[in-house]
């Protein structure tokens, strides 16, 4: 009889392209066995009730009518904000996206720039859940040539954060399935080029 692992395992990568934005992706696998009744945009309304549950109210989704911000706890300072969520079927399922369009967090010459994407896709294992930032200009790094001290300020606070909360999220989520509690291994990933953040 086949011995079930006592853990599953998460993908990561997080690294500073070569025009010094961020590309972040983390993904967990649903087994086959697991009934999964969730498209993108489930996946996105879990996500933000977990982010404003891990930071304590810190950091607090808002939705303003002409889009969705992340504020600092109950201020009108938008740490981010993005445009309506956009929903898209797949090939293997659905995508919602979240296109970064300002905040406090963000270059402001690079207000345009970058987005968040929610995935549920079909696999042979089963169904992964995926979120992927990409194309993202963080202010901590200054702009297009930031200096050694502001990467290292940006990897040990905003990107270890987002890493950090992607990754228990994610473990959340396989429990809330799954019904059983694993420990989560996160396993890296090389998907592209870059510096690791």
């Amino acid at each position: 009889m086949e011995q079930k692992p006592d853990y599953h395992e998460i993908a990561c990568q997080q690294i500073l392209a070569e025009d010094q934005s961020v590309f972040s992706i983390q993904w967990v696998v649903l087994p086959v066995t697991t009934p999964v009744e969730i498209d993108s945009q489930g996946l996105l309304t879990l996500y933000l009730d977990h982010i404003e549950r891990f930071t304590l109210g810190m950091v607090r989704p808002f939705s303003n009518g002409t889009g969705l911000e992340f504020r600092l706890g109950s201020s009108s300072i938008p740490l981010l904000a993005f445009s309506p969520p956009h929903q898209e079927n797949t090939s293997t399922g659905t995508r919602t996206t979240l296109r970064i369009c300002g905040g406090f967090l963000v270059q402001p010459q690079e207000c345009d720039r970058g987005q968040l994407d929610f995935l549920v896709e079909g696999v042979p294992e089963g169904t992964r859940l995926t979120l992927q930032l990409s194309d993202y200009c963080p202010l901590l790094l200054g702009g297009r040539r930031p200096s050694a001290w502001r990467k290292w300020l940006y990897r040990l606070t905003q990107a270890y954060i987002h890493k950090i909360v992607t990754i228990r999220f994610l473990a959340m989520v396989y429990r809330q399935f799954t019904g059983i509690t694993p420990k989560s291994r996160v396993v890296k990933v090389a998907l592209r080029k870059g510096e690791e953040t």
